[in-house]
């Protein structure tokens, strides 16, 4: 919590607390009213740094549930499907979409039109679609191998409960690690195509772009690029260390609810059982 806070409140506070911008300065000075001194074309780094981590945030947010929100339906029916046709169709595509470097493809993407920051974010959901819905299929397919969903099958429940409240609960810790591993990545995978000019323009308040465009002067003016590359290192690390510390802190509470995952075969015994009852 601590390490990911700073770069997190600075991302999505920050542009409140900016204020107007100043007349420019000479580039990559020092102090004359500079808390960290200016950039490439004189202007404050410190202002730049406020407005910089909003776009990487909420692409990389955006990003991450668009993936979720189509690899999602698809590797649960993928892993639930009893036709192997349909199986086929869904994952296969998928798997030629897997051998395309991501970076590549984005960068592919960014020679043909400008795809902004809203295109980025498609761009970039679109290359983690593949693996995340490969993931969700394994551990879907591993549990509805178990006696529970053939129970909810036998009782004549829809495939939205089994999907959704049987399948899906019992891959929750698992999607969990992978959302904080996913979210590294595709905060690393934004940071880096921005760096490179994809999705942003080549003078836009972004740590990437900061980090990019003022390198020329590191050893003039360091803070216009040290800032801005601590922040992206802080956020990915903070990220992917705060979903591991919940997972840690989630698994004593497993235990008790361990339980309630037969709930639906203890249901369809007690039921046989009063059946059979006189």
């Amino acid at each position: 919590m601590t390490v990911v806070a700073l770069p997190l409140a600075l991302a999505l506070l920050g542009p409140l607390f900016a204020g107007e911008p100043g007349p420019r300065a000479a580039s990559f000075t020092l102090g004359a009213g500079h808390r960290l001194g200016t950039d490439f074309v004189g202007r404050d780094v410190w202002r730049q740094v406020l407005h910089g981590g909003r776009p990487v945030v909420l692409t990389a947010l955006a990003a991450t549930t668009l993936s979720y929100l189509v690899a999602l339906p698809v590797g649960l029916l993928a892993a639930l499907t009893r036709r192997r046709l349909l199986e086929e169709l869904l994952m296969r595509p998928l798997d030629v979409l897997l051998a395309v470097p991501s970076l590549l493809l984005i960068l592919l993407a960014s020679t043909v039109f400008s795809p902004g920051p809203v295109g980025l974010a498609l761009l970039v959901a679109l290359v983690n679609v593949p693996d995340a819905a490969r993931l969700v299929r394994a551990a879907a397919a591993e549990a509805a191998a178990r006696p529970a969903v053939e129970a909810l099958r036998m009782q004549g429940e829809t495939w939205w409960r089994t999907a959704v409240g049987y399948v899906g609960r019992s891959m929750l810790r698992t999607l969990a690690a992978d959302t904080g591993t996913r979210l590294t990545g595709v905060l690393y995978l934004v940071a880096t195509a921005a760096f490179l000019g994809a999705g942003v323009a080549p003078d836009a308040a972004d740590w990437a772009v900061m980090v990019d465009r003022n390198r020329i002067g590191l050893f003039v003016q360091p803070w216009a690029v040290v800032v801005p590359a601590l922040l992206i290192i802080a956020l990915t690390t903070g990220t992917n260390l705060l979903f591991d510390a919940a997972l840690v802190d989630a698994r004593p509470s497993d235990r008790g609810r361990g339980t309630r995952l037969l709930d639906p075969i203890r249901t369809t015994r007690s039921r046989a059982g009063s059946e059979a009852r006189p």
